[in-house]
Protein backbone atom coordinates (compact mmCIF):
# COMPACT_ATOMS: atom_id res chain seq x y z
CA UNK A 1 0.00 0.00 0.00
CA UNK A 2 1.43 3.24 -0.94
CA UNK A 3 -0.11 5.72 1.91
CA UNK A 4 1.11 8.68 2.43
CA UNK A 5 1.52 10.71 6.25
CA UNK A 6 1.71 13.63 7.32
CA UNK A 7 1.54 14.36 11.35
CA UNK A 8 1.85 18.12 12.89
CA UNK A 9 3.16 17.67 16.65
CA UNK A 10 1.96 20.60 18.35
CA UNK A 11 1.22 21.95 22.84
CA UNK A 12 -2.02 21.57 22.24
CA UNK A 13 -3.00 18.52 19.86
CA UNK A 14 -1.71 16.13 17.24
CA UNK A 15 -3.07 16.14 13.85
CA UNK A 16 -2.49 13.05 11.17
CA UNK A 17 -3.68 13.52 7.75
CA UNK A 18 -3.11 10.28 5.25
CA UNK A 19 -3.17 10.68 1.63
CA UNK A 20 -2.62 8.42 -1.15
CA UNK A 21 -0.43 8.70 -4.77
CA UNK A 22 -2.74 11.26 -6.03
CA UNK A 23 -2.50 13.83 -3.27
CA UNK A 24 -6.29 12.77 -2.74
CA UNK A 25 -6.62 12.52 1.52
CA UNK A 26 -8.47 9.24 2.81
CA UNK A 27 -8.14 9.76 6.62
CA UNK A 28 -7.74 12.18 9.29
CA UNK A 29 -7.67 12.27 13.11
CA UNK A 30 -6.35 14.08 16.58
CA UNK A 31 -4.74 13.10 19.07
CA UNK A 32 -3.88 14.73 22.14
CA UNK A 33 -0.66 16.99 22.92
CA UNK A 34 2.67 16.06 21.40
CA UNK A 35 5.57 18.84 22.10
CA UNK A 36 8.26 16.87 22.28
CA UNK A 37 10.23 18.77 24.58
CA UNK A 38 7.62 18.56 27.25
CA UNK A 39 7.42 15.15 27.52
CA UNK A 40 8.65 11.85 27.75
CA UNK A 41 9.39 9.69 24.21
CA UNK A 42 6.82 7.01 25.52
CA UNK A 43 3.93 9.79 26.30
CA UNK A 44 4.90 11.42 22.64
CA UNK A 45 4.57 8.16 20.90
CA UNK A 46 1.25 7.44 22.22
CA UNK A 47 -0.27 10.67 21.32
CA UNK A 48 1.23 9.91 17.83
CA UNK A 49 -0.03 6.46 17.98
CA UNK A 50 -4.02 7.59 18.87
CA UNK A 51 -3.76 10.23 16.34
CA UNK A 52 -2.29 7.60 13.47
CA UNK A 53 -4.28 4.51 14.48
CA UNK A 54 -7.77 6.28 14.07
CA UNK A 55 -6.57 8.37 10.63
CA UNK A 56 -6.12 4.92 9.58
CA UNK A 57 -9.14 3.53 9.96
CA UNK A 58 -11.03 4.95 6.63
CA UNK A 59 -7.73 3.95 4.40
CA UNK A 60 -7.68 0.38 5.13
CA UNK A 61 -9.53 -2.20 3.24
CA UNK A 62 -11.83 -2.79 4.52
CA UNK A 63 -12.39 0.47 6.47
CA UNK A 64 -12.08 -0.77 10.17
CA UNK A 65 -14.55 0.93 13.20
CA UNK A 66 -11.24 0.51 15.46
CA UNK A 67 -7.91 2.36 15.85
CA UNK A 68 -5.67 0.50 13.31
CA UNK A 69 -2.97 -1.51 15.32
CA UNK A 70 0.76 -0.25 15.41
CA UNK A 71 3.50 -0.95 14.26
CA UNK A 72 1.37 -2.35 11.10
CA UNK A 73 2.27 -6.26 10.43
CA UNK A 74 2.87 -5.18 6.76
CA UNK A 75 4.39 -2.14 5.07
CA UNK A 76 1.93 0.61 4.26
CA UNK A 77 3.34 4.09 4.54
CA UNK A 78 5.57 5.30 1.32
CA UNK A 79 6.95 7.59 3.54
CA UNK A 80 6.16 9.86 6.08
CA UNK A 81 6.62 13.62 7.31
CA UNK A 82 6.49 14.86 11.06
CA UNK A 83 6.71 18.15 11.90
CA UNK A 84 7.02 18.58 15.87
CA UNK A 85 7.47 21.07 18.23
CA UNK A 86 10.09 20.76 20.51
CA UNK A 87 12.38 19.30 18.20
CA UNK A 88 14.92 21.70 17.95
CA UNK A 89 18.35 19.78 17.52
CA UNK A 90 20.08 16.90 15.84
CA UNK A 91 19.55 14.85 19.13
CA UNK A 92 15.77 15.68 19.18
CA UNK A 93 15.20 14.81 15.43
CA UNK A 94 17.34 11.58 16.48
CA UNK A 95 15.54 10.02 19.32
CA UNK A 96 12.05 11.02 18.13
CA UNK A 97 13.01 9.26 14.64
CA UNK A 98 14.00 6.19 16.30
CA UNK A 99 10.54 6.32 18.06
CA UNK A 100 8.82 7.52 15.31
CA UNK A 101 10.21 4.36 12.82
CA UNK A 102 9.65 1.47 15.50
CA UNK A 103 6.26 2.96 15.57
CA UNK A 104 5.52 3.22 11.46
CA UNK A 105 7.92 0.44 10.79
CA UNK A 106 9.09 2.78 8.23
CA UNK A 107 13.24 2.36 8.27
CA UNK A 108 15.23 5.63 9.61
CA UNK A 109 16.47 7.46 6.18
CA UNK A 110 15.07 9.79 3.73
CA UNK A 111 11.44 8.25 3.63
CA UNK A 112 10.82 9.22 7.31
CA UNK A 113 11.11 12.77 7.38
CA UNK A 114 11.22 14.57 11.33
CA UNK A 115 11.45 17.94 11.53
CA UNK A 116 10.27 20.85 13.55
CA UNK A 117 6.60 21.68 12.99
CA UNK A 118 7.63 24.89 11.44
CA UNK A 119 9.27 23.34 7.89
CA UNK A 120 5.08 22.09 7.45
CA UNK A 121 3.76 25.58 7.67
CA UNK A 122 6.48 26.84 4.76
CA UNK A 123 4.78 24.71 2.50
CA UNK A 124 3.15 27.25 0.75
CA UNK A 125 6.57 28.45 -0.70
CA UNK A 126 5.34 26.01 -3.41
CA UNK A 127 2.85 27.63 -4.33
CA UNK A 128 5.13 30.78 -5.68
CA UNK A 129 7.15 30.02 -8.14
CA UNK A 130 8.89 33.45 -8.72
CA UNK A 131 9.67 33.15 -4.40
CA UNK A 132 12.69 30.79 -3.66
CA UNK A 133 12.36 31.81 0.09
CA UNK A 134 10.00 31.64 3.21
CA UNK A 135 9.91 32.32 6.84
CA UNK A 136 7.43 30.25 9.37
CA UNK A 137 6.43 32.10 12.19
CA UNK A 138 4.29 29.82 14.40
CA UNK A 139 2.19 31.55 17.30
CA UNK A 140 0.45 29.11 19.41
CA UNK A 141 0.37 28.16 23.33
CA UNK A 142 4.38 28.53 22.12
CA UNK A 143 6.45 30.55 19.45
CA UNK A 144 9.50 29.79 16.70
CA UNK A 145 10.75 31.24 13.44
CA UNK A 146 12.15 29.37 10.91
CA UNK A 147 13.27 31.09 7.37
CA UNK A 148 13.72 28.57 4.41
CA UNK A 149 14.84 27.99 0.92
CA UNK A 150 13.27 26.33 -2.01
CA UNK A 151 15.85 23.34 -3.18
CA UNK A 152 15.82 22.14 -7.18
CA UNK A 153 15.29 18.73 -5.43
CA UNK A 154 11.61 20.19 -4.27
CA UNK A 155 12.63 19.89 -0.77
CA UNK A 156 12.68 22.64 1.87
CA UNK A 157 16.19 23.37 3.86
CA UNK A 158 16.40 25.32 6.68
CA UNK A 159 18.42 28.65 6.64
CA UNK A 160 17.97 29.88 10.45
CA UNK A 161 15.97 29.78 12.96
CA UNK A 162 14.90 31.77 16.53
CA UNK A 163 12.93 31.41 19.20
CA UNK A 164 11.15 27.88 20.28
CA UNK A 165 13.05 28.47 23.91
CA UNK A 166 9.99 27.54 26.13
CA UNK A 167 7.85 29.56 28.02
CA UNK A 168 10.19 30.14 30.36
CA UNK A 169 13.07 31.61 28.04
CA UNK A 170 10.92 32.97 25.43
CA UNK A 171 7.82 32.21 23.46
CA UNK A 172 7.08 35.42 22.34
CA UNK A 173 3.55 36.31 20.49
CA UNK A 174 2.64 32.83 22.43
CA UNK A 175 -0.01 32.03 24.51
CA UNK A 176 2.45 31.65 27.21
CA UNK A 177 4.07 35.05 26.81
CA UNK A 178 0.18 36.73 26.50
CA UNK A 179 -0.62 35.50 29.49
CA UNK A 180 2.87 36.42 31.35
CA UNK A 181 2.44 39.80 29.59
CA UNK A 182 -0.97 40.32 30.97
CA UNK A 183 0.35 39.45 34.40
CA UNK A 184 3.39 41.55 34.16
CA UNK A 185 1.00 44.89 32.95
CA UNK A 186 -1.20 44.42 35.79
CA UNK A 187 1.23 44.00 38.45
CA UNK A 188 3.01 47.20 36.50
CA UNK A 189 -0.64 48.98 37.18
CA UNK A 190 -0.62 47.95 40.74
CA UNK A 191 2.76 49.59 41.23
CA UNK A 192 1.33 52.82 39.27
CA UNK A 193 -1.05 52.45 42.10
CA UNK A 194 0.93 52.44 45.26
CA UNK A 195 2.32 55.96 43.84
CA UNK A 196 -0.89 57.18 44.32
CA UNK A 197 -0.74 58.49 40.10
CA UNK A 198 -3.94 58.92 38.19
CA UNK A 199 -6.22 55.67 38.30
CA UNK A 200 -6.28 53.84 35.44
CA UNK A 201 -9.73 53.40 33.57
CA UNK A 202 -11.12 50.18 34.35
CA UNK A 203 -10.33 47.37 32.39
CA UNK A 204 -12.87 43.88 31.57
CA UNK A 205 -9.68 41.73 31.19
CA UNK A 206 -8.45 42.93 35.13
CA UNK A 207 -11.66 41.94 35.99
CA UNK A 208 -11.76 38.45 34.23
CA UNK A 209 -8.67 37.68 35.27
CA UNK A 210 -9.02 38.09 38.80
CA UNK A 211 -12.34 36.49 38.94
CA UNK A 212 -10.48 33.27 37.35
CA UNK A 213 -8.67 33.36 40.52
CA UNK A 214 -10.57 34.12 42.70
CA UNK A 215 -10.19 37.45 43.29
CA UNK A 216 -11.98 40.38 44.53
CA UNK A 217 -11.02 44.01 43.58
CA UNK A 218 -8.45 45.23 41.02
CA UNK A 219 -6.52 47.07 44.19
CA UNK A 220 -5.92 42.97 44.91
CA UNK A 221 -4.21 42.16 41.95
CA UNK A 222 -1.07 41.59 43.52
CA UNK A 223 -2.62 38.40 45.35
CA UNK A 224 -2.29 36.68 41.55
CA UNK A 225 1.36 36.36 42.12
CA UNK A 226 1.11 32.90 44.30
CA UNK A 227 -1.34 31.76 41.61
CA UNK A 228 2.19 31.82 39.40
CA UNK A 229 4.79 31.07 41.25
CA UNK A 230 2.94 28.00 43.27
CA UNK A 231 3.83 24.46 42.08
CA UNK A 232 1.16 22.23 41.80
CA UNK A 233 0.34 19.93 44.90
CA UNK A 234 2.47 16.82 44.87
CA UNK A 235 0.26 14.53 46.52
CA UNK A 236 -3.56 13.48 45.95
CA UNK A 237 -4.63 14.81 49.61
CA UNK A 238 -2.68 17.93 48.99
CA UNK A 239 -4.50 18.52 45.72
CA UNK A 240 -8.09 18.21 47.18
CA UNK A 241 -7.39 20.79 49.81
CA UNK A 242 -6.49 23.53 46.86
CA UNK A 243 -8.16 25.59 44.26
CA UNK A 244 -8.57 23.95 40.88
CA UNK A 245 -6.27 26.52 39.24
CA UNK A 246 -3.56 25.47 41.02
CA UNK A 247 -4.21 22.11 39.80
CA UNK A 248 -2.98 23.14 36.36
CA UNK A 249 0.68 23.04 35.16
CA UNK A 250 2.27 26.60 36.18
CA UNK A 251 2.74 27.19 32.60
CA UNK A 252 -0.71 26.79 31.51
CA UNK A 253 -2.10 29.05 34.14
CA UNK A 254 -0.18 31.61 32.55
CA UNK A 255 -1.02 30.01 28.42
CA UNK A 256 -5.22 29.56 29.42
CA UNK A 257 -5.60 33.43 29.93
CA UNK A 258 -5.11 33.90 26.38
CA UNK A 259 -8.78 33.20 25.32
CA UNK A 260 -9.94 36.00 27.79
CA UNK A 261 -7.37 38.41 26.92
CA UNK A 262 -8.53 38.34 23.12
CA UNK A 263 -11.64 38.48 23.87
CA UNK A 264 -11.36 41.41 26.03
CA UNK A 265 -8.79 43.19 23.50
CA UNK A 266 -11.04 41.90 20.08
CA UNK A 267 -14.39 42.16 21.53
CA UNK A 268 -15.00 44.09 24.41
CA UNK A 269 -12.47 46.97 23.27
CA UNK A 270 -10.37 46.98 25.84
CA UNK A 271 -7.34 49.73 25.99
CA UNK A 272 -5.76 47.38 28.25
CA UNK A 273 -5.62 44.01 26.87
CA UNK A 274 -5.28 45.18 23.33
CA UNK A 275 -2.10 46.67 24.78
CA UNK A 276 -1.14 43.06 26.10
CA UNK A 277 -1.66 42.32 22.53
CA UNK A 278 0.50 45.10 20.77
CA UNK A 279 3.33 43.83 22.95
CA UNK A 280 3.45 40.10 22.04
CA UNK A 281 2.98 41.18 18.09
CA UNK A 282 5.74 43.30 18.68
CA UNK A 283 7.82 40.37 20.23
CA UNK A 284 7.12 38.31 17.79
CA UNK A 285 7.61 41.04 15.00
CA UNK A 286 11.38 41.09 16.30
CA UNK A 287 12.02 37.54 15.76
CA UNK A 288 10.46 37.60 12.15
CA UNK A 289 12.76 40.68 11.45
CA UNK A 290 15.37 38.89 12.89
CA UNK A 291 15.63 36.47 10.07
CA UNK A 292 14.67 38.75 7.42
CA UNK A 293 16.45 41.68 5.21
CA UNK A 294 14.86 45.53 4.39
CA UNK A 295 15.36 46.48 0.85
CA UNK A 296 19.25 47.74 0.44
CA UNK A 297 20.41 46.57 3.68
CA UNK A 298 23.83 45.06 3.63
CA UNK A 299 24.00 41.23 2.95
CA UNK A 300 27.16 41.07 4.49
CA UNK A 301 25.49 41.50 7.79
CA UNK A 302 22.87 38.96 8.18
CA UNK A 303 24.29 36.39 5.17
CA UNK A 304 21.47 34.35 5.67
CA UNK A 305 18.54 36.72 6.17
CA UNK A 306 15.60 36.20 3.79
CA UNK A 307 14.57 39.93 2.10
CA UNK A 308 11.06 40.04 2.76
CA UNK A 309 9.64 42.09 -0.09
CA UNK A 310 10.79 38.43 -1.92
CA UNK A 311 9.58 35.64 0.15
CA UNK A 312 6.31 34.40 1.39
CA UNK A 313 5.41 34.70 5.58
CA UNK A 314 3.86 31.83 6.03
CA UNK A 315 1.51 32.03 9.88
CA UNK A 316 0.21 28.69 11.64
CA UNK A 317 -0.94 28.65 15.23
CA UNK A 318 -4.02 29.26 16.79
CA UNK A 319 -3.30 32.93 18.32
CA UNK A 320 -1.95 34.07 14.32
CA UNK A 321 -4.94 32.48 12.97
CA UNK A 322 -7.09 35.13 14.95
CA UNK A 323 -7.15 38.05 11.62
CA UNK A 324 -6.80 40.63 14.19
CA UNK A 325 -3.67 39.40 16.15
CA UNK A 326 -2.12 38.76 13.00
CA UNK A 327 -2.74 42.37 11.38
CA UNK A 328 -0.80 43.42 14.78
CA UNK A 329 2.18 41.48 13.81
CA UNK A 330 2.08 42.80 10.02
CA UNK A 331 1.70 46.57 11.03
CA UNK A 332 4.65 46.00 13.93
CA UNK A 333 6.67 44.70 10.71
CA UNK A 334 5.88 47.35 8.31
CA UNK A 335 6.98 49.67 10.64
CA UNK A 336 10.52 47.76 11.10
CA UNK A 337 10.48 48.44 7.13
CA UNK A 338 9.47 44.32 6.68
CA UNK A 339 7.00 43.82 4.12
CA UNK A 340 6.89 40.63 2.87
CA UNK A 341 5.51 39.98 -0.79
CA UNK A 342 3.39 37.07 0.59
CA UNK A 343 1.38 36.42 3.41
CA UNK A 344 -0.58 33.08 3.89
CA UNK A 345 -2.44 31.41 7.04
CA UNK A 346 -2.19 27.86 7.08
CA UNK A 347 -4.71 26.65 8.87
CA UNK A 348 -3.90 22.71 8.20
CA UNK A 349 -0.53 22.34 8.02
CA UNK A 350 -0.73 18.47 7.90
CA UNK A 351 -3.23 18.27 5.04
CA UNK A 352 -0.84 20.67 3.06
CA UNK A 353 2.15 19.30 3.99
CA UNK A 354 0.52 15.57 2.98
CA UNK A 355 -0.02 16.97 -0.30
CA UNK A 356 3.28 17.96 -0.78
CA UNK A 357 4.38 14.85 0.26
CA UNK A 358 2.97 12.78 -2.42
CA UNK A 359 3.37 15.07 -5.33
CA UNK A 360 7.11 14.51 -4.68
CA UNK A 361 6.81 10.17 -4.45
CA UNK A 362 8.81 9.46 -1.47
CA UNK A 363 9.16 6.19 -1.25
CA UNK A 364 7.26 4.69 -4.25
CA UNK A 365 8.64 2.44 -5.84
Amino acid sequence: MSLFLCVDCGGSKTSAVIADRSGTILGRALGGPSNFAYMSAAAFTDAVRVAVSNALKTCVSPPSNDPVSLPPDIEIFASAWFGISGVDSLAAVANASAALSALLGIPLGPRLVVANDTHLLAAPLRLHPDIKHAVAAIGGTGSCVVSFQHEPSGMLSELARTGGWGWILGDEGGGFHVGRETMRQMMYDAARSSLGMEPLPPSSLKEKVLERFGIMGVENAPEVLPVVHLPEPSTAEAAASVPSYLLVAREKRLSQLAPLVFEAAFKDKDPFALNVLKVCAEGLADQIAMLSRKPGEDPSLKPRAVEANEAVLCFGGSLVGIEDYRALIIEALAEKGHVFKYVEFVEDAAAVGVVGLASLGFGLI
